[in-house]
């Protein structure tokens, strides 16, 4: 890396702009590298194409959590981040993830050995080195977007000056409020942030008017009116489909409203609270007479908050409660971290760990600090045995507590940004000692403590040598390597775990990697694009710890692959640590942790939110134990016909890419390549048969293009179908001045009244739909397509579209009892046999196949996503719903769920803390925290795991972690179904009246006698393969059967599985 001779200047540049990189700048200065900055440059660039436009390929992710009008804020900010040890890094990474307009880092000290125990961008080499320097190029590396620079001078108040945000770590009291002092007189906004050890401290300042324009990232709320009174205090009434979800101090506006139109439109109105679906406005007696109809919808509107200084927020503390078990710790840790700051200033260094007599002097230090602290700091005394644990982790470096708290500070670095969230006001306090021996924290003596010449010496300063090794002879599985299983990765690299003789880390995951997973998965670059991820994460960590022994995988978890995780490999674990995104193979991973009665690591992001679980064995409930209630889905009424929101309109539009682009190409192969569809269709319920057959029909026969433009053809076909005649024959059957049977308007409340579209060849739009459909359809049929919009207006000239007279007698459902029963009636035969008359034979097809459409939404390319956004958007049109953006249909129709990479530090951070628990050998249920954390308001929330519930048959109590163990082979002779039943009966005092293994029913008290004698003849897993017709796979050395049981009196009662042993 490139330097400047310290003696053309004595002061660093300003911050370098943000323009992707083009050359270096050899003129930066004393002391600052700039090997990764780039040419100063005043516009904002997010871009993939050099515009002020936000690659959304990169942050789509983000973009959904933050939003564009934040990000293009962050887009403006530099950023100073002081201090390159592990929480400096953990800052960094994940500013330059989110895209700021640059950051610069600064340290003025060299690497350390110990420095690797947290700062993952360091390497052996690079000891003596500067920290800044040496981190820049890697660091840089994140993000393209971000220019960083290295500063190793001291921090002047020119260099400060031409910052937005600047975050201290590392940094001395003195030194905090001098700088302190100056950002707040000149609103540059302030963040110290510090750890020590296990015990973690953030302070901000954002100047004395900051604005917030969204407190709390979540989407406004809309609700439609049921009714408004004309009234001094006008109370307004939703439609009871659902609670309003409002909060009294909301404001709100109004739009659609029959009758009371001075509502529509005007200023937001603030409200007040009356009920789950009413809520008062103010004055409306002066308003017109409400008369029917209205969309009510949430305002966000801006917060200004004022910020204390430093100096002046020392004296006067305002704290954020972190863990509502430690109400008093924050006090207790506000003048802990004084007296540390005073204690270094005095010694020269922190105390040093384990030592009693450093300790006993700290605590003094202490005690001096309260006593001349003001009323608002005061407390009432002082907490020696938590001073004493602060004195014992001072020089303690935790790779988990930076993760946490890295991630905590780079959210309040992007909401000094952006204003977009609530900041921290203004202390935060939060500490792990749960992670300590729960007996005796102290017992960790000051030799185990002592320095190893080791990268792991901070994190033995505080759990010692021994435990340090007992970490690295774990061996664990880590099932993913998105964003949380990279984070997860790092910091197990980092901590040592499985890094020693026996230990091991396994890694899986099937996928590849994609742009997209670049702004939050931090161990993949661009150039990995493509390639697997866990082979790719686990050559990352490999470098930031060549120590570490990992294995990577890429096979699905599920019961295909119980050949590869099988008995042996589950047994050899010491646990399991989740990073999956769909809760099928999360319940998958819990019921073999339950099985293999193995540790379980759960965690989970939603944007700024996120939850950790942990699952011990013999102790906690597991995952499954618990569910999330059930998305809401749409009823099928209003998708088909009476759409009044743009999730409506979009889940429309994805049913029809189903429907027009992969069930027909499905149907129709296997129309032609299966003998037994024909058989399989007509034995299916109700219309099932007549619409798969009609699907074949259309697929092979009626709608099958010969080329390009017949493609078209059928696309504007297609469109006249949907946006005009569909919609001319509802308005014929429900006329816009329909009444229902009580005499009210047919089209009102949920049920918008549409009109149809005419086609326009010079709407954007309308050629939008026809491109992306015809294209679709020419995909499915192996035609080459094109992305020339005038060659398709071209073809539309020869179209030729009949004219629709909507016809009598034409049925439409208006319910969803209706819209059932619609679809449970029967096919008609006659009609079912002149189908299938029209097909012609599968063998006039051979070598014929068709392409079935997978929908893919990060493929720019593929015109999915084209098709979505058009059809949604006119049908939309069609019902008068505001449309949505590219943006927001790819976020519902594609179920994206949102995601920053700060959510996700913080949560993996926490899982860690757990897993240190776990390895200490904690057993108390109050050692280990559940967590539930919002980084947007900010909120953490940590509670006990719930015990595992207990059953009781007879006098003998069991969790779901027991069952019966049953040793099915003794002297190579395996038992009979009649020695398995009598086994019970004699042993447990249990009448088996059912047995069933997996799906299959082994025995039943109601079976035929004659069954049940032979099957009782039988040998176990005789029985098994004989039922389940398959045969037991070498791997399984072990069958989960189920039982019911009655007890000697005859009643039922509820027993644990069996877990019976094939083999000896």
């Amino acid at each position: 890396m490139s330097s400047v001779p310290e003696d053309q200047s004595d002061q660093c540049s300003s911050p370098p702009k943000k323009k992707l990189k083009t050359q270096e700048n050899g003129n930066t200065g004393a002391k600052c590298t700039s090997q990764n900055s780039v040419t100063p440059s005043p516009n904002v660039n997010m871009s993939a194409n050099g515009t002020d436009e936000i690659d959304e390929g990169l942050y789509s992710r983000q973009l959904y959590v933050l939003g564009h009008d934040a990000m293009r804020r962050m887009g403006a900010s530099n950023v100073l981040v002081s201090g390159m040890k592990g929480l400096g890094i953990e800052i960094a990474k994940n500013v330059v993830l989110g895209g700021v307009k640059s950051v610069t880092i600064h340290d003025e000290g060299t690497v350390a050995l110990a420095d690797l125990s947290s700062q993952f961008f360091l390497q052996k080499e690079d000891i003596g080195k500067n920290r800044s320097e040496v981190t820049e190029a890697r660091l840089a590396e994140l993000n393209s977007y971000v220019p960083v620079t290295a500063h190793s001078g001291p921090l002047t108040e020119e260099l400060i000056s031409k910052f937005q945000v600047v975050v201290l770590t590392n940094s001395s009291l003195e030194s905090q409020l001098k700088i302190g002092d100056y950002c707040h007189s000149k609103g540059i906004k302030l963040i110290v942030a510090d750890t020590r050890g296990l015990f973690g401290q953030i302070f901000c300042d954002f100047g004395e008017q900051f604005v917030v324009t969204d407190t709390t990232g979540e989407q406004p709320i809309s609700n439609m009116i049921a009714s408004v009174t004309k009234d001094a205090e006008g109370v307004v009434t939703c439609l009871d489909e659902a609670r309003h979800s409002y909060e009294s101090g909301d404001y709100v506006t109004f739009s659609e409203i029959q009758g009371m139109t001075e509502l529509n439109e005007s200023e937001p109105r603030k409200i007040k609270v009356l009920g789950p679906y009413t809520f008062s406005i103010g004055d409306t007696s002066n308003l017109s007479d409400y008369v029917r109809g209205g969309i009510v919808t949430q305002v966000k509107m801006p917060q200004t908050i004022s910020f204390k200084s430093l100096r002046a927020s020392l004296a006067e503390p305002d704290f954020l409660i972190t863990d509502f078990a430690k109400f008093d710790r924050p006090g207790q840790l506000h003048i802990g971290f004084q007296a540390l700051h005073e204690y270094i200033k005095k010694n020269g260094s922190p105390p040093k760990p384990g030592n009693k007599a450093d300790a006993e002097k700290f605590i003094a230090i202490a005690k001096e600090i309260n006593e001349k602290a003001p009323a608002a700091a005061k407390q009432e005394s002082i907490d020696e045995k938590l001073m004493t644990s602060l004195a014992f982790n001072a020089v303690g470096d935790v790779c988990a507590m930076q993760a946490v708290f890295g991630g905590v500070t780079a959210q309040e670095v992007m909401k000094a940004c952006s204003g977009k969230f609530n900041p921290i006001s203004q202390w935060l306090y939060f500490d792990a000692l749960e992670c300590l021996p729960e007996d005796n924290p102290e017992s960790i003596t000051e030799e185990e403590r002592q320095p190893q010449n080791s990268r792991y010496d901070g994190q033995i300063a505080v759990f010692g040598k021994s435990f340090q090794k007992k970490l690295g002879s774990q061996k664990y599985f880590v099932v993913g390597a998105g964003a949380i299983g990279c984070e997860m990765l790092k910091n197990f690299a980092m901590m040592g775990l499985g890094c020693c003789e026996g230990g091991n880390i396994f890694v899986t995951d099937m996928d590849s990697i994609e742009k997209s997973n670049l702004n939050r998965q931090f161990l993949f670059r661009p150039h990995d694009v493509q390639k697997l991820k866990s082979e790719t994460a686990a050559n990352a960590v490999k470098k930031m710890n060549p120590g570490v022994n990992i294995i990577a995988h890429q096979d699905r978890v599920g019961p295909e692959t119980e050949n590869i995780y099988n008995d042996s490999f589950f047994e050899s674990l010491d646990g399991v640590a989740n990073a999956l995104d769909n809760v099928d193979a999360r319940m998958y991973m819990d019921r073999r942790c339950v099985y293999y009665r193995k540790p379980l690591l759960e965690s989970g992001t939603l944007g700024t939110k996120g939850n950790v679980q942990v699952v011990l064995p013999n102790l906690t409930e597991s995952y499954s134990s618990s569910q999330d209630p059930p998305e809401k889905s749409i009823p099928i009424c209003t998708l088909k016909n009476f759409p009044n929101a743009i999730e409506h309109t979009l889940q429309w539009a994805r049913d029809e890419f189903e429907g027009l682009f992969r069930m027909p190409a499905e149907n129709g192969n296997q129309y032609i390549g299966d003998s037994k569809f024909m058989d399989r269709t007509l034995k299916q319920p109700g219309m099932q048969p007549l619409e798969t057959l009609l699907s074949v029909k259309r697929a092979l026969v009626d709608e099958k293009p010969k080329t390009f433009d017949d493609c078209v053809a059928w696309a504007r076909h297609y469109f006249q179908v949907q946006y005009s005649n569909q919609i001319k024959q509802l308005l014929f059957n429900f006329p816009p001045d329909q009444v229902t049977t009580s005499g009210a308007p047919f089209w009102s409340g949920p049920k918008r009244c549409p009109h149809p579209l005419e086609f326009d060849a010079n709407n954007k739009e309308h050629i939008d739909y026809v491109l992306a459909a015809a294209n679709l359809k020419a995909q499915t049929y192996g035609l080459k397509g094109t992305r020339d919009r005038n060659a398709v207006i071209a073809a539309l000239k020869a179209v030729k579209v009949p004219e629709f007279v909507p016809r009598s007698g034409v049925k439409i459902e208006t319910t969803e009892a209706e819209a059932a029963a619609a679809g449970q009636g029967n096919a008609d035969e006659e009609q079912l046999s002149e189908v299938k008359a029209a097909l012609p034979s599968p063998d006039t097809f051979k070598g014929f196949r068709m392409l079935p459409l997978d929908f893919e939404k990060d493929d720019d390319s593929n015109f999915h996503m084209d098709f979505i956004v058009a059809a949604s958007n006119l049908r939309a049109e069609n019902y008068s719903i505001e449309k949505a953006d590219r943006h927001k249909s790819k976020l519902i129709a594609g179920k994206i769920i949102p995601a920053i990479a700060t959510t996700t530090a913080v949560v993996t951070g926490l899982v860690c803390l757990e897993l240190l628990k776990m390895v200490m050998g904690n057993k108390k249920l109050e050692s280990y925290k559940n967590g539930f954390i919002n980084l947007a308001l900010p909120f953490f929330g940590f509670s006990e795991p719930i015990a595992a519930p207990k059953t009781k048959y007879y006098d003998k109590e069991f969790t779901l972690w027991d069952r019966f163990e049953l040793q099915g082979t003794k002297n190579g002779q395996e038992m009979t179904l009649k020695e398995f039943m009598d086994y019970f009966q004699n042993e447990h005092k249990l009448e088996i009246t059912m047995l069933s293994q997996g799906v299959s029913m082994i025995y039943s008290f109601f079976m035929p006698p004659a069954k049940v004698k032979e099957r009782l003849a039988m040998k176990v897993s005789e029985v098994v393969q004989k039922v389940s017709k398959k045969k037991i796979k070498p791997h399984v050395r072990s069958l989960v059967l189920e039982l019911c049981c009655n007890d000697t009196e005859g009643e039922d009662v509820e027993v644990p599985y069996v877990k019976y042993n094939l083999y000896e």
